[in-house]
Order: structure tokens, then C-alpha cells, then sequence
């Protein structure tokens, strides 16, 4: 006798709509809805192709498309369809397939399936003018490592010769370091002139420089050194062009204001208020609150609790790229004085650690850019005294218990 299968319906939400598996040369899409009989089709992933899939879909009267953010493969599909259709672009890691049972045909048309049911959940696509600016910031993150690269590999060409250098200036990239390095390629061999260009305020004495630079740079060095010099050039120009366009595009989507009033924060600066600007954008009601902003950049502790256990707490995944600035924002936060993020970080970094406490004054700033994008209000400083006041009457019945308890006879009128 055969088992009986039961059959899972889900109430649709969505009237009609298509899913679409993407991969690099193929699209797999599949169509199911009101008055339409399910099919599905493939298509290449050439420009005419998406075309003709995007024809089929308006004669069908598809309204909703759902697809995987595949690598990179999805952004020509999206780019095309955008205009046409309302578009939801899930995370992969949300539509995990049954093992045994995965085809291209079957993964699309449970995502259509799932599309109707109302049960998948949109990533946050900016607009066109904000993903153009966020390439922009992103190209420019990755050439300015580059420059890094190249400046440790001048270290390891100087090394390499046993020019000890960096064992007495503070930076080798400095005023007084590169003028010597670039003396040095010009072919100046004698170490007496070379000491000549110490800075009067270096920490190191001109008899230790000099031994520092005493080494055997060969041609050879000095070729390899003048190329990455060379590198270096280039790409800080290529970074003042990607600044230049970065402006244009601030200027051109009305955001001047919108950055100014970020560089209010204490920390950000008005390229991180550019680079926050790019990945986020400017316009807050694609957020449901602060809380879902935190969580989906990264910043909010994440959930793992099993059998009434709670386990590891750690952040949650999410936009690397914002993250790393909104850290690199809240370490410059940490430098400023009488301001309530530093305070707030000085009152965490002992008892959790400088990680976790930069990531709660990051989620701070994170927080602060939400309502100040949303407002459209200049950051309002709390001041550094802020977490002593809120906790004022803690701590004087801290000290006055300590106090008794060191035999010191008080009394609560003292208060």
C-alpha cells in the first residue's frame, strides 16, 4: 500500500509573478500565478536574450520577479528589468535548496513559488545614482590598499639592501624619509650628504641615521625602488579623479547637505560622510528603523540560543564595505575629547575590549547617521559628562557602600 504525500499550499500574496535562477550564461526563469499556466523557459544571459525574457514577461502580465543575488551575474538582469517590474533580490543564503533534489528548473520554480507566497525577503538595492557613486567609493578603497601594498614594499626593497630606514623615522613615508629614498634613486651614494636631509626635530641623531643607511643598494634596487614610486604617483592621481567624480555625483543627487551633516558626527569626516552616503543612501524610509539599518551593515549582535542555552552572540553578517568605515570612524571617534562617544568607548574598552567596544560606538554612529539622514538635523553632542550624569545617583551609592565598607564613617545627608 502506498504512503499517502501530503501536499503543503501556501495562500498566494503575490498575483503573478516569475522566479529566476541566474548563473553566468543561463537564465532559468519560471512563471506561475493567477490565469497563467506554470512554465518554464531558459534564456542566455546575453543582452537580447534578457530582452526577449523581459517581452515574454509583460505579455504575460507578470508584476513581481524574484532571483538570487548570484555573484555579479545579477546585475545585467537587474539593471534591464528594473524599470518593467518590481523586483526582489534575495540573499542565497535564504534559499537553501533540499539536498538530493536540486536543478536548475526546480530552484527556479521554488523561488516563484515562494515569491507568490509572500515569503521571500527583498535585499536593499539602492538607487542607480547611489550604486554608481558606491563603485566609485568601493574602486577607491581598493586603490588606496594598493598604495599601502606599494609603501611596504618599498620597507622590503630598503631591507632587502639593509637600508634600516624605518628603524629611525617614525614613517617612511614622510617628508624626511622620502626625501632620502628619492635621493638615494637619483644615484647619491654618499652617506654624508644623505644625513644632510634629516629634519632638525627627528628623534634619532645624525651619526644613528647615518648608520641606518649605510647599506649595499644595488641598481637593481634602485630600479624597483623608482617603479614603485612610480606606482604610487599614478594611483594618488587616479584617487583625485575617482574624488573629483565622487563631487560631481554628491553635487549632481542634491547630497552636499546631506554629507555636511554627517561630517557633524564626531569621527566622520566629509570622505567617510561620502563613502556612508554611497552604501546606504540618503533616503532612510527604505529602512523600517535604526534597528534594522544595524542589522543589516553588520553591527548588531546576532541570535543563537538552542535547548534554552545562549550561545555565541557575535555580529551579525552584513555590508563589509560600511562596516569597515563605520569601525574606521568610531576609531577616529576615540580620539576626540569631551565628546559622548569617546566617553561611551573609554566606559566599554575595559571590560569588553577595544573590538567589541569599537563596535558599539560604531553602531552609535551608524544609529546617529540614521536619524540625521532621516531628519535632515545636525548631530547634537551629548558631551563627555553624559554617562555620568545618567548614572550619577549609582555611583554616589557605590562609593558611600565602598566608603563604609573601608570603616569611613558617612552619612547619606553627605550626598
Amino acid at each position: 500500500m502506498e504512503a499517502k504525500t501530503e501536499k503543503i499550499e501556501f495562500e498566494p500574496i503575490i498575483e503573478m509573478g516569475c522566479g529566476i535562477d541566474i548563473h553566468k550564461k543561463v537564465l532559468v526563469c519560471t512563471v506561475r500565478g493567477k490565469g497563467i499556466k506554470i512554465e518554464t523557459r531558459g534564456f542566455d544571459a546575453f543582452t537580447a536574450s534578457i530582452e526577449d525574457l523581459r517581452d515574454w514577461l509583460k505579455k504575460l502580465g507578470i508584476t513581481h520577479i524574484a532571483m538570487e543575488s548570484t555573484g555579479v551575474y545579477w546585475k545585467p538582469v537587474y539593471n534591464i528589468l528594473e524599470e518593467d517590474f518590481e523586483i526582489v533580490l534575495v540573499n542565497a543564503r535564504h534559499l537553501k535548496n533540499i539536498p538530493g533534489h536540486k536543478t536548475d528548473k526546480k530552484d527556479s520554480k521554488r523561488i516563484a513559488k515562494f515569491l507568490l507566497a509572500g515569503l521571500l525577503t527583498g535585499s536593499f538595492i539602492p538607487p542607480k545614482p547611489i550604486r554608481n557613486m558606491r563603485d566609485l567609493t568601493r574602486y577607491k578603497r581598493r586603490v588606496i590598499e594598493q598604495i599601502a601594498s606599494e609603501k611596504n614594499r618599498i620597507q622590503k626593497f630598503l631591507e632587502d639592501a639593509n637600508i634600516k630606514l624605518s628603524s629611525v623615522v617614525s614613517n617612511t613615508s614622510g617628508a624626511t624619509a622620502t626625501k632620502i629614498i628619492d635621493a638615494m634613486i637619483g644615484g647619491e651614494d654618499d652617506v654624508n650628504e644623505l644625513v644632510k636631509l634629516r629634519h632638525g626635530k627627528m628623534n634619532a641623531t645624525i651619526e644613528e641615521l647615518a648608520l641606518a643607511l649605510t647599506g649595499q643598494l644595488t641598481e637593481h634596487h634602485k630600479f624597483m625602488l623608482s617603479m614603485v614610486k612610480k606606482s604610487i604617483k599614478d594611483k594618488t592621481l587616479l584617487i583625485k579623479k575617482l574624488d573629483a567624480q565622487i563631487d560631481r555625483l554628491i553635487a549632481e543627487n542634491e547630497m552636499v547637505l546631506d554629507a555636511g551633516l554627517l561630517s557633524t558626527i564626531p569621527g566622520v569626516s566629509k570622505e567617510s560622510a561620502a563613502y556612508i552616503l554611497a552604501e546606504i543612501g540618503n533616503n532612510m524610509d527604505q529602512f523600517p528603523n535604526e534597528q534594522h539599518l544595524a542589522s543589516w551593515a553588520g553591527l548588531s549582535p546576532g541570535n543563537n540560543e538552542s535547548a534554552g542555552k545562549k550561545k555565541s552572540s557575535r555580529t551579525t553578517h552584513g555590508d563589509k564595505w560600511l562596516k569597515a568605515m563605520i569601525v574606521q570612524c568610531a576609531w577616529a571617534a576615540t580620539r576626540t575629547k569631551g565628546t559622548y562617544l569617546r566617553s561611551k568607548y573609554d566606559s566599554l574598552v575595559g571590560r569588553r575590549g577595544k573590538k567589541k567596544a569599537l563596535i558599539a560606538v560604531g553602531h552609535k554612529i551608524l544609529i546617529a547617521s540614521y536619524f540625521i539622514l532621516k531628519n535632515k538635523e545636525a548631530y547634537k553632542e551629548l558631551g563627555g559628562d553624559y554617562l555620568d550624569k545618567i548614572t550619577k545617583d549609582k555611583q554616589i551609592k557605590r562609593h558611600l557602600q565602598r566608603l563604609r565598607e573601608l570603616g569611613v564613617d558617612v552619612l547619606q545627608s553627605a550626598a
